[in-house]
């Protein structure tokens, strides 16, 4: 029985989309791999952006949202949050695939001599590389699902596209199925929903040589069975594998739950033939329900510079979100913009929050009124949690206004500042490069005994540990805490609770007189999910709610 599993091919799907962007494929493609993983399926998910850039960790949030960090220190796609957060497994770098990497990679190769003096080309070379690249994310899982970014039709995409034909004809058509999510946009003039735009997107699929499976339409208005027929005749693909994907009532975790009521697990396990039970979905009729029903509600301040848009911290959103459902509790998040207290005051905009959170970010702009927040909140008695910047400004405050040291600062904002009670990291001095040269991936800390975090930790566990423990945390800054001022901060009521074994680097800062009031150097968003929420948001939601 052991061979035979060991010789079970493995399946492979791949998601396209077309029409436009953001038609939520990385959505899809997450809430497709929970529907399989509740089959009892083992599910691993990549994304193949065409973008020339190595990675997403040098550009701006306000172009490409949040860079979301895996346990390796890779620096990904804010999809592969959606990943990790819809399905058990933990990703790494083979997990996402850039232009930038896959030319990298060959011109790498190409000066040192390993094609022989042959010519390099897109067909076989660069297609190549992009096929190596799914033989390595898919190794000992049941299905990989592979979505590829852009829209069909896109130059930079081309590629992919391509890689993606020849690879079926290697595996097997048998092997691979195509999920291609399009557009079926309603127009009000007209009174109708037209189709026109999603058969043109699969035409040109099917110009590359893809004939897609499954047909994902997302729309405003429900798709009647007229419609279904019409996109079935002339797309090619069967009435029943046209799948009608509305947006969903209260929060994307939603999503499983509506695709596996227009049976999309049942036409893939079907396609590739896969040996699957039934699944009830109990654990996400859970989370909706909570979500959908809370027995209680907190407004939850959150306070940064990019605040306008939602993908800058959407796992700090998400993470918030599953820290109520461990409570059974709605979340109001308030979006405030730093500045505006820095004009304003943080009365103005703080005032009747139950919670406030500080979230990592980069840059002096917008500092002023973090501190102002975490001013505010510690004199108020508001629980408050600092993500990575929001820690160091939790100490910056301190400092400045508890242990007497008014002009404190870190020398990110103030170069020469008079108490750099956050400094540049020794390792981090003289590195001039931007790309992936800032402390990146899972790190341990140590929590100390009776602190808020070790409480959260513990209490998280089975077992409750007794005295000290260790966890790992994924970071991504080049800033810390200088321990040249350790000692007087915590002689003065600041509490360290949580140190790198390792480095002696102060991971967690904790106000001793204050209900909740925690600052961590790492990003506990990047650990949380839906129907598992960090120890940590769990415990602020909680202490939000007593603050209620």
């Amino acid at each position: 029985m052991a061979d035979e599993e060991k010789k079970r091919p493995m399946k492979y799907i791949f998601v396209t989309g077309g029409v436009v962007s953001s038609l939520g494929k990385g959505l899809t493609a997450a809430a497709l791999g929970a529907l399989l993983e509740q089959r009892g399926l083992t599910c691993r998910l990549q994304k193949f952006d065409p973008y020339l850039n190595v990675d997403p960790g040098t550009m701006n949030p306000f172009q490409h949202g949040e860079v979301y960090v895996l346990d390796d220190g890779a620096e990904t796609d804010l999809d592969l949050g959606h990943y990790e957060r819809f399905t058990s497994g933990s990703l790494s770098q083979f997990n996402n695939l850039t232009s930038g990497q896959v030319y990298e990679s060959i011109i790498q190769k190409e000066r040192n001599g390993e094609f022989l003096g042959k010519t390099v080309q897109v067909i076989p070379h660069v297609t190549d590389e992009i096929q190596k690249r799914i033989f390595e994310a898919g190794e000992g899982v049941d299905v990989l699902i592979t979505e590829i970014g852009g829209t069909v039709g896109d130059i930079e995409g081309l590629p992919f596209l391509e890689a993606m034909r020849q690879f079926t004809l290697k595996v097997g058509h048998e092997h691979v199925l195509f999920l291609h999510c399009t557009l079926i946009p309603y127009l009000k003039a007209a009174g109708e929903l037209k189709t026109k735009p999603s058969q043109q997107s699969v035409a040109k699929l099917r110009e590359i040589g893809i004939q897609p499976d499954i047909l994902v339409c997302r729309t405003e208005h429900p798709i009647s069975q007229e419609i279904r027929q019409k996109l079935s005749l002339y797309c090619n693909i069967p009435a029943k594998a046209v799948i009608e994907e509305t947006d969903v009532e209260t929060s994307i975790y939603e999503l499983p739950l509506a695709l596996a009521q227009e049976n999309l697990d049942d036409l893939v396990v079907e396609h590739l033939r896969l040996d699957a039970p039934d699944s009830d979905m109990h654990v996400w009729k859970s989370v909706v329900r909570r979500l959908k029903f809370p027995a209680h509600r907190v407004d939850i301040g959150v306070v940064g510079k990019y605040i306008e848009l939602q993908d800058a911290y959407k796992s700090v959103y998400e993470s918030l979100t599953h820290g109520g459902i461990a409570n059974d509790c709605g979340i109001n998040c308030v979006r405030i913009d730093s500045e505006a207290i820095e004009e304003d005051g943080a009365e103005a905009h703080l005032k009747g929050l139950h919670g406030i959170l500080v979230p990592g970010g980069f840059g002096s702009r917008g500092t002023e009124g973090k501190i102002a927040a975490a001013a505010y909140a510690r004199e108020k008695l508001i629980p408050y949690f600092g993500l990575c910047l929001g820690m160091q400004i939790l100490v910056i405050e301190y400092a400045r206004h508890v242990a007497g040291f008014p002009n404190a600062n870190s020398t990110e904002f103030a170069e020469n500042c008079e108490t750099a009670v956050i400094d540049l990291m020794e390792d981090q001095r003289g590195v001039t490069a931007k790309g992936a040269t800032m402390r990146l991936g899972s790190e341990p800390c140590m929590l100390q005994p009776d602190t808020h975090s070790w409480r959260a930790y513990a209490e998280a566990l089975e077992k409750k540990p007794k005295g000290e423990f260790l966890i790992h945390e994924r970071h991504r800054h080049r800033f810390e805490f200088n321990n040249e001022h350790r000692e007087i901060l915590e002689r003065c009521g600041l509490r360290v609770g949580g140190v790198n074994p390792e480095r002696n680097l102060v991971e967690i800062a904790e106000v001793f007189d204050h209900p909740w009031m925690v600052g961590v150097q790492y990003h506990p968003e990047f650990k949380s999910k839906p129907n598992e929420a960090h120890p940590l948001f769990a415990a602020f939601v909680k202490a939000a709610m007593e603050k209620r």
